[in-house]
């Protein structure tokens, strides 16, 4: 028998695994024929497919999978306020890419490494950095006042 603790870890992988399939299946399904500037990276929409799993969809760290992690989850709405009042874009979007570590949750990398996702080729381009730079620009709008 399972213990609680691998439970937990088990059902935060299939809960991961659903929302990188979910998101999978519905790229699949969008027109390939798409201009750039009308395909559906929008940040909103990223963020609801990969992120609010764990930080919840307004961000504030309250997902439905936080619960099984080990750490708590960053309330991403304050990231500005962590510094100094000014969004850190470049590091942000590199803490999602996987390049550089991230809060506490993230240094033991619970948090999924999404760059190669997001970089997966589409309709013969690469629309990682779109992907990143508009799942960033969308962070930077949540933020508190």
């Amino acid at each position: 028998m399972l213990g609680r603790k691998r439970w937990s870890v088990l059902l935060l992988c299939l809960f991961c695994l659903s929302a990188v399939l979910l998101a999978a299946t519905q790229k699949q399904d969008q027109d390939k024929t798409t201009s750039p500037s009308r395909n559906p990276v929008e940040g909103q929409k990223i963020f609801r497919y990969y992120c609010a799993a764990c930080h919840g969809a307004d961000g504030r760290g309250h997902g439905p999978a936080s619960g099984a992690l080990k750490h708590a989850v960053s309330d991403l709405t304050l990231i500005s306020q962590r510094n100094g009042g000014k969004f850190p874009h470049e590091h942000v979007k590199e803490i999602i890419e996987g390049k550089q570590p991230g809060p506490l949750a993230h240094g033991d990398r619970e948090m999924p490494i999404w760059g190669p996702i997001f970089h997966e080729v589409e309709s013969d381009q690469d629309w990682g950095e779109v992907r990143l730079d508009a799942i960033t620009k969308y962070l930077e709008s949540i933020q508190q006042k």
